[in-house]
C-alpha cells in the first residue's frame, strides 16, 4: 500500500470515534468525507481541515497555514488549513478540530471548490 494511501487510512482510523468517515482519491491526494460532505484534505503528506470565517482564526492561532498550490504562476489558497498537532496527539482535541471542520463544511456547502487567487 503506497504511503499516501496508508496515511489516508490512518486518518480515517483516527476519526473512528467521530463517526463514519471515508477517504476518496482526488487530484493526487485524498478528500476526507463524513456523510458525503468533505471536511478534510490530504495533500503532500499532510492533513488539512476545512475552515471558514468563523474558524479560520483558530487555525491561524495554532500556526496553521492554508493549503495552496500554483497554477500558471498564480497562487491559489483553499479554505483548508493544516491540522494542528493536537489533532494527532489527543483524542478529545481531534474531535474538537474535526467538528470545527465539519461545521465549516456544513455552513459552506456551495463553496466546495472555491479558490482564492493571491
Amino acid at each position: 500500500m503506497p504511503a499516501a494511501q496508508e496515511f489516508a487510512t490512518h486518518i480515517v482510523d483516527l476519526l473512528d470515534s467521530f463517526g463514519p468517515c471515508e477517504a476518496r482519491r482526488m487530484f493526487g491526494g485524498f478528500g476526507i468525507f463524513h456523510q458525503g460532505l468533505m471536511f478534510g484534505l490530504i495533500a503532500d503528506g499532510s492533513l488539512y481541515l476545512k475552515a471558514d470565517d468563523k474558524t479560520r482564526e483558530l487555525f491561524v492561532t495554532e500556526g496553521s497555514e492554508a493549503f495552496s498550490y500554483y497554477k500558471k504562476e498564480k497562487e491559489y489558497r483553499l479554505s483548508y488549513y493544516l491540522a494542528p498537532e493536537q489533532f494527532f496527539e489527543d483524542p478529545q482535541s481531534r474531535l474538537y478540530w474535526a467538528r470545527l471542520a465539519l461545521d465549516s463544511a456544513l455552513r459552506n456547502p456551495l463553496n466546495k471548490n472555491k479558490r482564492h487567487k493571491t
